[in-house]
């Protein structure tokens, strides 16, 4: 049986079955009223805005535009793959630091780190992974998965 992970301590307190609920109403609209939330999980606004405060500051959500980079003028999208010598948060950290790169993940397997990158063409990525990725210390080796077409983006996954 598939049992989930302990919340991070910060997080003691409020993600009871209400703080879920309305996390889940914040990821089906980010720009959902209080009001409407507080009737939706049976809380007064006050209470939805303060919880909502608190989720915030312990770093259990973020409320933010999820964009599309084609509409933003960014026409290359890719995986990067990273195999690292020495300290792997080291280099995750370095490349969690650079502008194109918006997701970062330190994994087990073929590669190190798993950097995203959204640059605005083919010589921008050649920059961005040639010179900068490949440069820093402790990169032993890459590789590009270059996106050809997205066919989901979500970020609203189930809290229960």
């Amino acid at each position: 049986m598939l049992t989930a992970p302990e919340p991070h301590p910060a997080a003691h307190g409020l993600l009871d079955d209400t703080g879920k609920a309305i996390v889940e109403q914040l990821q089906e609209d980010g720009r959902r009223p209080y009001a409407a939330i507080a009737r939706a999980v049976g809380l007064s606004e006050a209470a939805v805005r303060q919880r909502v405060a608190r989720l915030q500051e312990a770093g259990v959500i973020q409320i933010v535009a999820v964009t599309d980079p084609l509409q933003l003028g960014f026409r290359r999208h890719a995986m990067v793959g990273v195999r690292a010598d020495g300290d792997v948060v080291t280099v995750a950290d370095a490349l969690a630091e650079m502008p194109e790169v918006d997701y970062v993940v330190i994994t087990a397997g073929s590669f190190d780190v798993l950097a995203e990158a959204v640059c605005a063409d083919d010589e921008h990525l050649l920059e961005l992974v040639g010179r900068r990725i490949r440069g820093l210390p402790g990169v032993r080796s890459t590789e590009t998965f270059v996106y050809v077409k997205l066919r989901k983006q979500h970020h609203n996954w189930s809290t229960r």
